[in-house]
């Protein structure tokens, strides 16, 4: 396990850390979901920048988290991939 990994398990061993982690969790599954789609298309942010009219440095703060998308942005990315956008309402 890297120490990265130690350090996560590690801090989400605090109660208050875990809740507030759970709480951004959907986010952060977007984000990694966008990264891991465009990276599988061996795209760079400027390439899905070209296609889809997202500036590159918005691309990389909502890669980055700090920016939060509109659904009609996520929509966006996902045509410039080739891709539809799918969400899943799932029960605790």
């Amino acid at each position: 396990m890297s120490s990265c990994e130690n350090f996560k398990q590690k801090a989400l061993e605090n109660p208050e850390v875990k809740a507030e982690y759970d709480t951004s969790q959907p986010e952060y599954d977007i984000i990694q979901a966008m990264i891991s789609a465009r990276k599988n298309q061996q795209l760079t942010q400027e390439d899905l920048s070209k296609r889809t009219g997202i500036t590159q440095a918005g691309i990389s703060r909502i890669e980055n988290g700090s920016r939060n998308p509109s659904l009609l942005m996520l929509k966006r990315l996902a045509r410039g991939m080739g891709m539809e956008l799918r969400l899943d309402f799932i029960p605790k």
